[in-house]
């Protein structure tokens, strides 16, 4: 029976490359935010610094992985048997939780997961052993077999980190934009010396404090030496710097890359030297408790039920192997991790300029905030003389904006960010504060992109609404680690082997499904390189081009749902299909809120082309855009008297009223079908003739209105289905007046030569 527990030794280190893995696609926002929002250089150099900050601060990690031992539980108390449960359990729900994140794009702390999955696990297992009656001295309730002030310090982590890195993130962001303006390389020689002296110096001042605090080399008498040496260090490192980068920037370097690509080295660093124990610290933990069992306990012949797990009290130390393959696996995660990229993405358009694709909604709690800022600002504004107000202005000059292209926020605003939070999380760690890497990173660059006026009348309720979200998943975090964790160390111990080999099964099978989801996900997504081109791009030619495509793909994509839709629900409401129908409506929601972002993003799209150009084309792009919009109205104006005649089990569509209809259906579908090939593929011969039969066909359905309505008339046994035969009909009329629209709006948009009478009908305009 002990061989087991070789057996989920094995399992956990398998785990453990697996949670290296996707906690470096969550962590690593905190270091990449910057340098790939402004665009500091490519990708590949970016992510080559972070790769060897990374590989260094994992390697020279001291290994100290005593929070996993006894940092959440008194060990002393536990067996054996019972803390591999809480082992497993830790792991498995990490592993799982943290993919479940990626695969939103939420950006999350590992840190918090970690400490609520062995507070979850213990205490699930404290509960048992006290109700069990276990004799254990000295042990009068549940609370004396943990350690819960740990968890206490990171729920006061979230909020002092959220408070703290917000508040200094708006205030230094704004005094650095009085000081460099949007305009930033206007004046620089006397400025950039200084500036770059401060951030090199409190880049320096992180590192030792903060990202080299656990490393192998850090001795007692260095760590001394710095602390009683502080000022004086930090004062020459700041000569040092101020000197070599004015020197630097008369060479013409440009030295807010440098700042930037020094401190995504640092925190990387920090990263994997700090949070290390956050991916194998419970593996670790494991190991050294099953080779502890062998050594000790089994040739004495005690049982995993008898032997107590004392000396897990006793301070950690990690083989540098175990930490040079840790670092290595962080590298090649960091690499090719595509989720990575999603919560990335999540944090750089949270913060990006200009509006951009907005990726959240509003909320209420938003909406409300945001009336309390314009209240804040409209009464600051009042009390503010008029000369201050000029000045202020004139520094924050929105037209005189620099950034690279593609890039989110300029390069002022991403120095900001790294060095006031490595410099926040230094001096937390300093103070004592529980400042957590993930939360300061994040908020900093709120804060900063808050007071960079990013946050427009037009953007603010969306930005806020995300920032929300963000930190409500991070309390969501620590609530859904305890609760899972715990249910699963309960199944562990009840159930035995059997209860552990069905928690790690079910940990499989959600990877696998989550990885197989997402790529699903990934493939069915429409592709957003023209409308990044088009939000990015400073040529109106380009962005004219991409916007036409982009727009082409949007129309045909509706027309097509439309069809397949309309042909779903007549089908599914003729065979009694309840479950199709409201399926059909809810596909019809998801793809207004698809027309509605896309819709958004070409709009911001004519803002980026010729304005001659935009006047001329955008009243045939919004006569095809609305009635697209209405197409999709049309159809759950369809689908659901359908759904409720149906669910409700009324009498279903006679034979005769299906063969009646069926001719009138497939031709409706061909002309959608027909117009959404024509605007795909760009060429309009056909256009005319599919005119003529859209208009052909709606005489006919007119006709077979008029006989519907006659026979209302005349037979009331049926009419309740009648009068939804009747809906079908009238819609399908209004359907391919919209769908004529949508073909002649295109004809003007797509063709500059194009000379055809417009019918505006029900567009909306």
């Amino acid at each position: 029976m002990e061989y087991f527990y070789v057996g989920i030794i094995c399992f956990l280190f398998i785990l453990a490359i697996i949670d290296l893995n996707v906690g470096v696609s969550n962590d690593a926002v905190n270091f990449l935010n910057s340098a790939v929002g402004a665009k500091a250089a490519s990708l590949k150099v970016i992510l080559i610094v972070a790769a060897i900050g990374i590989f260094i601060g994992a390697s020279t990690s001291n290994g100290m992985m005593d929070i996993a031992r006894h940092g959440m539980f008194q060990p002393e108390h536990f067996y054996f048997r019972q803390l591999m449960c809480v082992f497993l359990a830790v792991t498995v729900t990490d592993v799982v939780l943290l993919d479940i994140f990626n695969s939103l794009g939420m950006p999350t702390s590992t840190t918090v997961s970690m400490v609520f999955e062995l507070l979850g696990a213990s205490f699930a297992l404290a509960i048992i052993k006290v109700s069990s009656g276990e004799n254990l001295p000295g042990v009068e309730s549940v609370g004396d077999l943990l350690n819960t002030s740990k968890a206490l310090e990171v729920i006061a982590g979230i909020f002092l980190s959220v408070a703290i890195a917000f508040f200094f993130g708006i205030i230094v962001q704004w005094i650095a934009r009085l000081i460099f303006t949007y305009n930033y390389k206007k004046g620089l020689t006397k400025k950039i010396g200084i500036f770059g002296g401060v951030a090199v110096t409190s880049i320096i001042y992180f590192m030792l404090f903060k990202g080299m605090k656990g490393a192998s080399f850090m001795t007692p008498e260095i760590k001394a030496f710095l602390n009683e040496n502080t000022l004086m260090l930090l004062g020459i490192i700041f000569v040092v710097s101020t000197v070599l980068m004015q020197l630097l920037h008369a060479l013409k370097v440009n030295i807010f890359k440098v700042i930037i690509m020094i401190g995504t080295f640092a925190l990387a660093m920090a990263f994997a030297g700090n949070d290390l124990v956050n991916f194998i610290g419970v593996t670790m933990a494991a190991l050294d408790s099953v080779l502890h069992f062998f050594r000790e306990a089994v040739p004495a012949g005690i049982s995993p039920d008898e032997y107590m797990m004392g000396f897990l009290n006793e301070p950690a130390t990690t083989s540098v192997w175990f930490l040079i393959g840790a670092g290595a696996i962080m590298v090649f995660a960091l690499c090719t991790s595509k989720k990575a990229h999603e919560v990335l993405k999540t944090s750089i358009n949270l913060s990006r300029q200009d509006e951009g694709d907005e990726m959240f909604g509003s909320s209420s709690l938003a909406r409300k905030l945001v009336r309390m800022g314009m209240g804040f600002v409209n009464g600051l504004n009042n009390i503010t003389p008029a000369n201050v107000k000029k000045w202020v202005n004139g520094r924050f000059n929105q037209s005189e904006v620099t950034i690279d292209e593609g890039a989110a926020f300029d390069l002022v605003r991403a120095s900001v960010n790294l060095v006031l939070a490595g410099l926040l999380i230094a001096l937390g760690t300093s103070l004592k504060l529980p400042l957590s890497t993930t939360y300061v990173t994040f908020m900093v660059g709120m804060g900063s992109s808050l007071a960079d006026r990013a946050w427009g009348r037009e953007s603010a309720v969306f930005r806020i609404t995300g920032v929300i979200s963000v930190i409500g998943g991070w309390f969501l975090t620590a609530g859904a680690a305890f609760i899972l964790a715990g249910l699963v160390a309960s199944v562990n111990y009840l159930a035995g082997p059997v209860g552990m080999f069905v928690m790690v099964a079910l940990a499989i099978f959600l990877l696998i499904r989550s990885h197989m989801s997402y790529k699903n996900k990934k493939n069915e997504e429409v592709r957003d390189e023209k409308m990044d081109i088009i939000l990015t791009s400073e040529d109106p030619g380009r962005v004219w081009n991409n916007l036409k495509a982009h727009t082409a793909e949007t129309l045909c994509h509706t027309l097509d749902f439309a069809a397949d839709t309309y042909e779903n629900v007549i089908s599914a409401f003729a065979n009694e299909d309840v479950r199709k129908l409201r399926t059909a409506l809810g596909k019809i929601v998801e793809e207004k809120a698809l027309l509605k972002k896309m819709r958004r993003q070409e709009t911001l799209g004519f803002r980026r082309i010729d304005k001659g150009l935009a006047f001329e084309k955008n009243t045939w792009y919004y006569l095809s855009s609305n009635n697209g919009q209405q197409i999709l109205n049309t159809l759950t104006r369809i689908t659901n008297p359908m759904k409720e005649h149906t669910d409700n089990n009324f009498r279903p569509l006679s034979p005769q009223y299906y063969d009646e209809f069926a001719p009138y259906q497939k031709r409706l579908i061909e002309v959608f079908r027909g117009i959404s090939r024509v605007i795909r593929t760009g060429d309009y011969t056909d256009a005319e003739k599919l005119s003529a039969e859209g208009k052909w066909l709606k005489k006919e359905i007119s006709n077979l209105r008029r006989l519907q309505t006659h026979r209302l008339q005349e037979d009331a046994e049926n009419i309740k289905v009648a009068f939804v035969y009747l809906n079908l009909i009238q819609e399908s009329h209004e359907l391919l007046s919209e769908v004529r629209n949508v073909l002649r709006g295109c004809e003007k948009y797509f063709n500059d030569q194009a000379e055809i009478p417009v019918e505006i009908h029900n567009t909306g305009i």
